[in-house]
């Protein structure tokens, strides 16, 4: 396990914890109960997919605030059969009646942050129980099991968890009366540590198992699928939905989500995106997430020194910096759930070595504060760039468990495990949060807000539209050597996602760092980029760097125009990973110390 702290000889003192190593299985995780499931499963005979399922579950409980059944999930995974990578698309899409015009005829200018309109189709459930009947090898109920007991028995209430229902105890006694009951049974939002129970859910899981009924493994665990999709599961979510309740708008709507919604969606697996970088491939999910910002980042910096991109110098902040700004602003100008056909032409544009070229040589001495999209052929789409906070209005906030500056240590959750016959996965399920839409009573979950990160203009690539994707912030990772895969890797943080990966990329790829060393390192993140979440800010030329980077880099990107914010010495990321040597054999395993919540084990 990584719960223990090392001694001093056991690592060296920029670290915290060791990088594990063994041969039979490691999982890392940003809960340690999820972490510690996945691990049991692994050590009972369960394969990768078997012990990730089981961990995401377990993650809706112990995380109930950064991740729910009503969410979405993207993962990066390969078999060892087939060491493809290949993306679960998880993201629901938008409901049937989610039109521009329905939002604009209710009088809305945005989606909002908070309440059922903003809700996609449920996709995180549905796509979990595919995967374990595709890829896995144990029965639902023995993979339910884990969080059906947590569920029951409870689970501490982390701090950042009491953090947020404090936040909302006002907004759920007034307004989400079911909300209020599911999480503040004592007539008070729970304190730190205190027990944490959800009988509702564990009774939705049990349900599922019961209905899953059949003559095979797979035919029990289909039937359970359509217990979510065209079942009881459905038809509650659509009973929910209908109930007008107040939205972040400030005023009471109804959601437009219903059951033939649940059974229009579909899991399905894609080919991955790639690129390389210092000779690994690098996968990610297509242009409706955020992944691809990754991957033009790194084929920027390709075209730099390994010193000129070292993130412990202000000079590799910058460059680092500038080159996010870049990827970030392609992001909203072409970024979005586009025909297979215009999807393919954009990535390879994008992705091209005279494009990369070009991008890099913007990279000045002095950072940029301009929204700088690059030319490839089409008109880039320009997003409102409001620069001033909006109010929050009663109704809650889209993420009240994410700032810019990353002090609340994360809005998502992230799962990484490789078992010895060699198969992977990389998995960041989010949404569904318990602050975004009131509680289904008889679930004991809610609807997810994914759809704030739409646009209600026509124009917009990343437009609200029923039946596609909103162009989601979720982007696991699997890097591969010589085409074999070789680590898993992710982090919650919204638009900082890739941000955090990238350092860690840099630091273990081009710089020599193991993984615990790159995990611990100091973090930074841009905010020049228009937010996905409401209320869709940036601040231009805005970077927010951790204080342990030193006061003399941050003396230095400020000399050189960047609009410096320090945070907290240990404030930035909740990475994990996992590796995989396939020539040896040897497994490794790091998980981020912030937070105090994530851990990773094997052996």
């Amino acid at each position: 396990m990584a719960g223990q702290q090392p001694s001093p000889t056991d690592a060296p003192p920029h670290t915290t914890r060791p990088t594990l190593r063994g041969s039979f299985g490691m999982c890392a995780s940003t809960h340690w109960l999820a972490s510690a499931t996945a691990q049991s499963v692994l050590e009972r005979g369960g394969n990768a997919f078997d012990a990730a399922t089981a961990g995401a579950f377990v993650l809706h409980v112990a995380e109930p605030h950064l991740n729910g059944p009503g969410g979405d999930l993207v993962a990066v995974l390969a078999t060892a059969a087939d060491p493809a990578p290949r993306v679960l698309a998880g993201q629901g899409h938008a409901p049937r009646g989610a039109t521009i015009a329905h939002f604009r005829a209710a009088g809305l200018d945005h989606v909002p942050g908070a309440g059922a309109l903003a809700a996609a189709v449920p996709g995180a459930v549905d796509s979990w129980l595919w995967l374990l009947a595709e890829f896995g090898t144990w029965e639902l109920a023995d993979v339910l099991a884990y969080a059906v007991d947590y569920a029951e028995r409870g689970v501490p209430v982390v701090p950042q968890l009491a953090r947020v229902l404090a936040t909302v105890e006002d907004l759920f006694r007034t307004h989400w009366p079911t909300s209020y009951a599911q999480w503040m049974p004592r007539g008070r939002a729970p304190g730190p540590y205190e027990t944490l129970v959800n009988p509702a859910y564990a009774r939705t899981l049990r349900r599922l198992c019961t209905e899953g009924t059949g003559a095979t493994r797979a035919a029990r665990i289909i039937a359970a699928r359509d217990a979510w999709r065209t079942g009881f599961v459905a038809a509650a979510l659509a009973r929910s939905a209908a109930v007008p309740h107040r939205h972040s708008s400030g005023r009471d709507h109804a959601g437009v989500l219903t059951a033939a919604d649940l059974a229009d969606f579909q899991p399905s697996l894609e080919p991955a995106v790639t690129a390389e970088f210092r000779g690994i491939t690098v996968a990610k999910a297509g242009l409706w997430s955020q992944g691809p910002v990754l991957l033009q980042v790194l084929t920027m910096l390709d075209h730099f020194d390994d010193d000129r991109i070292d993130p412990s110098t202000a000079d590799g902040v910058h460059t680092l910096a500038e080159a996010l700004k870049l990827a970030m602003a392609d992001r909203e100008a072409y970024y979005g759930h586009l025909d297979p056909a215009d999807a393919e032409t954009v990535l390879r544009r994008l992705l091209s070595p005279a494009y990369a070229r070009e991008r890099a040589a913007r990279i000045g001495a002095a950072a940029s504060a301009a929204f700088r999209p690059g030319d490839i052929g089409a008109a880039p789409y320009t997003p409102p760039l409001v620069t001033e906070q909006h109010p929050v209005r009663a109704g809650g906030v889209g993420e009240p468990t994410v700032q810019q500056t990353g002090d609340t240590r994360g809005d998502t959750c992230h799962l990484d495990v490789v078992d010895r016959w060699g198969n992977i996965i990389s998995a960041t399920p989010s949404g569904g949060w318990l602050q975004s839409s009131p509680a289904v009573p008889e679930l004991g979950f809610a609807l997810g807000t994914r759809l704030q990160m739409t646009w209600l203009d026509p124009a917009a690539p990343a437009r609200l539209a029923p039946g596609r994707r909103p162009r989601t912030t979720l982007s696991p990772t699997l890097l591969l050597r010589r085409g074999r895969p070789v680590a898993a890797l992710g982090t919650p943080g919204g638009d900082q996602q890739d941000q955090w990966q990238l350092l860690y990329l840099v630091r273990t790829l081009a710089l020599g760092l193991t993984p615990q060393e790159a995990i611990d390192a100091p973090a930074f993140h841009t905010t020049a980029v228009p937010s996905s979440f409401w209320p869709r800010t940036w601040t231009p030329g805005g970077l927010v760097i951790e204080e342990r980077a030193g006061e003399g880099t941050a003396g230095e990107l400020r000399a050189r125009g960047h609009d410096v914010t320090v945070s907290g010495p240990w404030s930035q990321g909740r990475l994990s990973v996992v590796t995989r040597d396939p020539d040896t054999g040897l497994l490794q395993a790091a998980a981020n110390p912030r937070g105090a919540q994530g851990y990773a084990t094997g052996r």
